[in-house]
């Protein structure tokens, strides 16, 4: 049986991505595993990926939550770095 470290470590994305993307999605981390590790290995999931992350610093933006626009911010960063394909598409 695979564990949620197990499932992590084969989506090529870090749990603060995931994170990223089960906020956005309002899904259960577990879910939201699921559908990074899906979107991550098509083409077009991963400008996806990054415009999810644009989306989540925009509302933390919005709500005043300053820590919250860093850290993404910072989530972002490693994204692009790891996934090349996210500067590919405009997002």
């Amino acid at each position: 049986m695979l564990t949620y470290e197990d499932c992590l470590e084969l989506s090529d994305l870090t749990e603060e991505e995931i994170e990223a993307i089960a906020q956005h999605e309002h899904l259960p981390e577990m879910a939201a595993l699921e559908l990074g590790s899906y979107l991550v290995h098509t083409p077009e999931g991963v400008p996806m990926i990054k415009r999810i992350i644009l989306e989540d610093i925009e509302d933390a933006n919005r709500r005043g939550h300053v820590e919250k626009v860093l850290q993404l911010k910072l989530v972002l960063k490693h994204f692009v770095d790891t996934h090349p394909n996210a500067t590919a598409n405009k997002a």
